[in-house]
């Protein structure tokens, strides 16, 4: 039977974070504990030499002035142990807690006449010592003055570096454990969010996370989650009422086509073949027209940018005016050249949606004019019709949207082409409004000009 291994890297990001904090404050105080301990040990021991050094130096110079005196005098209070040691490692000469002490130290070969300082462990004594050996003269022969200050407990064993040891422990784990609890009071929010989410479904898209205050970045989150929620409720609301307001207009012509074909059925004699086939034709010709529509705006929401290239505003509307014939005399002023970036056959279609409505609603003529002002093509499409109620304004860029129902529907309209067109328009990176003007209607495109 296998052991199950257990993985070294967390699998949560609050494991993983924790174990980073952990890793890098280990890399990061053990030099520094190391180098505090380092700096620990040479400042008692420059400490202790200091004080030897002093003592020693006193020492030869009484020595060499003939006024030594056994046992030597140290400072009141000075725990030194001074002894002068002559030719053959003979004590000559030692201070009262040196008395009857062997030689704490042989003279080092090539004594210089200057202060050695150095650390020795006599044989058969457990103490060690920080010492400074001084000679008294200029001859080889010449007697050693040994201070020596025994080493303390802290330089003699390991309790530095166990202390700095368990402090470098301690802000580890303390490092540590503030990074997991920042961590998990960062992840916490996100799993309240999460399970936020979780309750939310298609039927109640009006429910929201709760945002925490602040501008960090969970509160960001937050926002950007209720806000794509906002856009998805919009957004499904908008089909909701595009399913429905397709269904009724689809309804109509299905519905007068059952019954001209169940009259036909039901009353043979009495039906007028060439008339039956005009109606069901008509119908469905309207039926093809909505969903021709339907899916033009289908594709237009779901599918990528298309491949735009440089089109010539004046001459497409100029082919679409000749292509819409002539149920209503069109007035035309193209300028020249004005170019616009854009997919042709979208545009084609908002020139032909424009003056389709601009025909089917205007009483005497339309009239057509392509410009270029500052940067910015414009297409205005203006009829000589009743005028739209500002309040309407808007309202005609929604789908199936008819002012006038009855009137709307006998002169063809689907009430899909203005929703078309805003919608290319907006694609294309630009606007299509209803504005003033003196009679009538007018719809006015703005594209940008491509350069």
């Amino acid at each position: 039977m296998s052991r199950r291994r257990v993985p070294l890297w967390p699998r949560t990001i609050r494991g993983q974070v924790t174990f980073l904090a952990l890793v890098l404050t280990t890399v990061f105080l053990t030099p520094l504990g190391l180098a505090a301990d380092a700096v620990i040990r040479s400042a008692v021991a420059q400490s202790l030499w200091r004080e030897t050094r002093s003592v020693a130096a006193r020492t030869v110079d009484a020595y060499q002035e003939a006024r030594l005196r056994n046992p030597i005098p140290v400072p009141a209070g000075s725990r030194v142990l001074v002894q002068v040691i002559g030719p053959g490692n003979h004590v000559l000469a030692a201070s009262e807690s040196a008395a009857g002490l062997p030689v704490l130290a042989s003279p080092p070969s090539g004594l210089p006449d200057r202060a050695i300082d150095f650390r020795t462990c006599p044989a058969g004594r457990r103490e060690c010592y920080h010492a400074t050996a001084i000679l008294t003269g200029s001859r080889a022969e010449a007697p050693v003055v040994y201070a020596a200050a025994r080493t303390p407990g802290l330089l003699r064993g390991h309790l530095i570096d166990i202390s700095i040891g368990v402090q470098v422990a301690l802000l580890v784990g303390l490092a540590g454990w503030v990074a997991a609890k920042a961590t998990g009071r960062a992840l916490g929010t996100i799993d309240n969010i999460k399970a936020e989410l979780a309750h939310i479904t298609a039927s109640d898209l009006s429910r929201r996370v709760c945002e925490p205050p602040g501008d960090d970045e969970i509160s960001g989150l937050a926002r950007t989650v209720n806000s794509t929620l906002a856009r998805l409720e919009h957004s499904v609301e908008q089909q909701r009422r595009f399913a429905a307001d397709a269904s009724h207009e689809l309804r109509t012509p299905i519905a007068g086509l059952r019954a001209q074909l169940e009259d036909a059925w039901l009353y043979p004699e009495d039906t007028d073949l060439r008339s039956l086939v005009q109606g069901t034709l008509r119908d469905t010709d309207r039926i093809e027209t909505i969903i021709t529509d339907l899916l033009f705006m289908a594709r237009l929401g779901s599918s990528g940018p298309a491949v735009q290239e440089r089109v010539d505003l004046g001459r497409l509307t100029a082919e679409e005016i000749r292509r819409c014939g002539e149920r209503v005399p069109v007035a035309a002023d193209l300028q020249d050249d004005v170019m616009v970036h854009g997919v042709p056959t979208h545009l084609v279609r908002v020139v032909a949606n424009l003056l389709d409505n601009a025909q089917r609603h205007a009483d005497r003529q339309v009239t057509v004019q392509v410009r270029a002002t500052r940067g910015t093509a414009v297409l205005s499409v203006t009829n000589d019709g009743d005028r739209i109620p500002v309040e309407d304004r808007e309202r005609v860029f929604q789908r199936f949207t008819r002012l006038d129902e009855a009137r709307s529907r006998n002169r063809g309209g689907t009430g899909l082409g203005l929703a078309i067109a805003r919608d290319v328009a907006i694609a294309h990176d630009g606007t299509l409004r209803v504005e003033d003007c003196s009679t009538g209607t007018r719809f006015v495109l703005r594209l940008p000009v491509a350069e």
